[in-house]
C-alpha cells in the first residue's frame, strides 16, 4: 500500500538524489495533485523567513497551487534578492517540466541557512524527478525531504470514503509559533480552499504549534494541506455529514506526524508531554506549557532523570503569564511534587517519592502536569530533553 502523501488518491510523488547533499542521500522531492487540487498552508512567524516561504505563502493565497518541489541541503534563507530569484526560477523550471502553470507550483527548502540554492543542480535533476513520479512514491518523497532526521516520517488514515496521508521532516530548530520543520498532508476529499484553510487552522495549527525541540523558530517552517477531490462526491463543508469525520482524520495524521517529529528530535532520549490546566485562557495555558518545555533546566533534568520540581515552578513563574503562585500544583506522572506553589519538606526526606518520579522519567515519554488554578484554559506542549548528542550535532552542523 502506498504511504504518506500518496495514500490519498489523486497524488503522485517522487524523491531522488540530485546532489544537494555531499552524503549522496536523497535530497530532492516532488508532489503533484490532479488538476483542480486545492491547497492551504501554515507558515513560520520568523521575520527572517526564507525565500521559498514568501513565494509559497503568496501562491497558496492565490488559490491555484497543486504541486510542491522540495530540496534538502540549502534553506535558501538569508540569501537576499538572489534567494527570491532562485525560488522563482526553481518553480518555473519545475512547471515547464510538468507542463503546468508556474502559479500552480510551490517550493520548500530545508538545510543550511545562508547557503544559496544550488539552482543548476535542481534544474538538471528535474527530468529524472518528474519521470519518477508515481502513486507509490510517498516513501521516496519522505526520505528525500530529510536533513538531520534519522528516519522518514509518514502517516495515513481513512475518513469514511476519503483518505488522508502525510509526510514530515524536522528534528531541530523547531518551535513553530505558527509559525527547519516541513509537513505535507493530502486528502482525496472534495474540499474548497476556504474550508481547507479552516481544516488547517483547526486541526493542524494546534498540533504542530505544540512542538518544541529547542525553542528556535525556523526560517523555513511550512505546513501544506492539499485536497485533490479524486474521491468524488459532494463538496465537504462544515455543515456536511462528512466534515467531522474528515476533520478527525486530518487531526489524527497531524498528531502522528508531530509525535514522530518530537520522538526523532536531535539527540533526544526523553520526550516530555507538558500538560497545563486551570489557566485563565487556552492561550495563557499554551504559553506556560511552552515555557516549561523550552526551559534548558527542565530539559537537562529530563535528560538526567532528575525530578526537580523547582525548575518547573521557575519556568512557570518566568513565562510572562500572570499566575497566583499559591495555586500552582506540579506532577511528574502521577507523583505530586509541588502543591499550592510549595515543595513540601517531605520531597527532600522521602526517597520513595523521588524514586517514583524518577522511575516515571526513565520512560522514553513521560508527562509533566501543571495546574495553575481553577480557570477553564488548558493546553499542552510536546518537548524533549537536552542531551550531549544535541550539542554535538549542532556544534558540527555546518562543518
Amino acid at each position: 500500500m502506498s504511504a504518506g502523501v500518496t495514500y490519498a488518491r489523486g497524488f503522485r510523488a517522487a524523491g531522488i538524489t540530485a546532489g544537494f547533499k555531499p552524503s549522496g542521500h536523497p535530497d530532492l522531492a516532488l508532489l503533484i495533485g490532479d488538476p483542480g487540487t486545492t491547497a492551504a498552508g501554515l507558515f513560520t512567524t520568523n521575520l527572517v523567513a526564507a525565500a521559498p516561504v514568501h513565494l509559497t505563502k503568496r501562491r497558496v493565497a492565490q488559490g491555484r497551487a497543486r504541486s510542491v518541489v522540495v530540496n534538502s541541503g540549502q534553506a535558501n534563507a538569508a540569501t537576499g534578492r538572489r534567494g527570491d530569484e532562485d525560488a522563482n526560477e526553481a518553480t518555473a523550471a519545475t512547471a515547464t517540466t510538468l507542463g503546468i502553470d508556474p502559479a500552480e507550483v510551490l517550493q520548500c527548502s530545508t538545510g543550511v541557512i545562508g547557503e544559496p540554492l544550488h539552482l543548476d543542480v535542481l534544474v538538471r535533476a528535474l527530468p529524472a524527478l518528474a519521470g519518477a513520479l508515481s502513486t507509490e512514491g510517498g516513501n521516496d518523497f519522505a526520505r528525500a525531504i530529510m536533513t538531520t532526521d534519522t528516519v522518514p516520517k509518514s502517516a495515513a488514515t481513512d475518513a469514511g470514503p476519503y483518505r488522508v496521508g502525510g509526510s514530515a521532516k524536522g528534528v531541530g530548530m523547531i518551535s513553530p509559533n505558527l509559525a527547519t520543520m516541513l509537513a505535507f498532508l493530502t486528502t482525496d476529499a472534495p474540499v474548497a480552499q476556504q474550508e481547507l484553510r479552516l481544516l488547517a487552522a483547526e486541526q493542524l495549527l494546534p498540533r504542530f504549534d505544540a512542538l518544541t525541540v529547542d525553542a528556535c523558530t525556523s526560517t523555513n517552517d511550512t505546513v501544506l494541506l492539499f485536497a485533490s477531490a479524486a474521491a468524488g462526491g459532494e463538496p465537504v463543508r462544515p455543515d456536511s455529514p462528512a466534515w467531522d469525520q474528515l476533520s478527525e482524520a486530518v487531526g489524527a495524521v497531524g498528531e502522528s506526524l508531530a509525535s514522530q517529529l518530537i520522538h526523532d528530535a536531535e539527540g533526544v532520549t526523553r520526550v516530555m508531554v507538558v500538560l497545563v490546566e486551570g489557566a485563565a485562557t487556552e492561550a495563557e495555558a499554551r504559553v506556560v506549557a511552552k515555557a516549561v518545555a523550552n526551559s534548558p533546566l527542565v530539559k537537562t533534568a529530563a535528560f538526567g532523570q532528575d525530578p526537580n520540581p523547582g525548575r518547573i515552578l521557575q519556568a512557570v513563574g518566568s513565562s510572562g503569564v500572570v499566575v497566583d503562585p499559591g495555586a500552582i500544583d506540579v506532577w511528574i506522572g502521577e507523583t505530586l511534587l509541588a502543591e499550592g506553589g510549595t515543595i513540601p519538606p517531605v520531597y527532600f526526606e522521602a526517597d520513595d517519592l523521588r524514586a517514583a518520579a524518577k522511575a516515571t522519567m526513565a520512560a522514553t515519554e513521560f508527562a509533566i502536569r501543571v495546574r495553575l488554578g481553577d480557570g477553564p484554559g488548558a493546553s499542552r506542549a510536546l518537548g524533549c530533553d537536552l542531551s550531549y548528542e544535541y550539542v554535538r550535532i549542532n556544534g558540527e552542523y555546518t562543518t
